[in-house]
């Protein structure tokens, strides 16, 4: 099953009407997705495989946003933090590097919510390819993914 379908499913299978707005272009990178949906960069929801140890976890954050390592070491999930290289990427969430969605992942891995994607009333997260997306606000997207809202950007942005 391809991205786009099991990011459908999850959405059936929660009793949600979602549109997955798809492009000719690739929405891989934040500002590429931003250009295509003519919003912010900001607005774009990054979803970031880490491995803490061996333990994979996501992290979610603004478009403009970079994650510091150092926060997420603090979450006390693992002494060494890096980030998931493609097959990792593959192997734990199912979705190749650039389409991985915040939502439809496999049960028991750990999604943290950045608090920049805040600022914004909606946000464009991956549907499970490189050239789609779907709109959400930071609260359902909260809700869906079960995950935890958190600071993990770096304070220099």
């Amino acid at each position: 099953m391809n991205g786009e379908k099991k990011v459908l499913k999850f959405f059936e299978m929660a009793g949600i009407s979602k549109e997955i707005h798809r492009f000719s272009g690739s929405t891989h990178n934040s500002e590429l997705a931003a250009v295509c949906l003519n919003v912010e960069t900001g607005q774009i929801v990054k979803t970031i495989l880490f491995m803490a140890d061996a333990f994979p976890l996501v992290v979610a954050i603004s478009g403009d946003r970079r994650v510091d390592m150092k926060k997420v070491r603090a979450l006390g999930l693992g002494k060494k933090i890096r980030l998931a290289g493609p097959e990792d990427v593959t192997a734990h969430t199912g979705f190749a590097v650039g389409a991985v969605s915040p939502v439809s992942l496999p049960s028991g891995l750990p999604v943290y919510l950045d608090r920049s994607l805040r600022r914004f009333d909606m946000i464009y997260p991956a549907a499970g390819e490189t050239n789609n997306m779907f709109s959400t606000t930071f609260d359902e997207l909260l809700a869906l993914t079960g995950g935890t809202e958190t600071d993990l950007s770096r304070d220099d942005d």
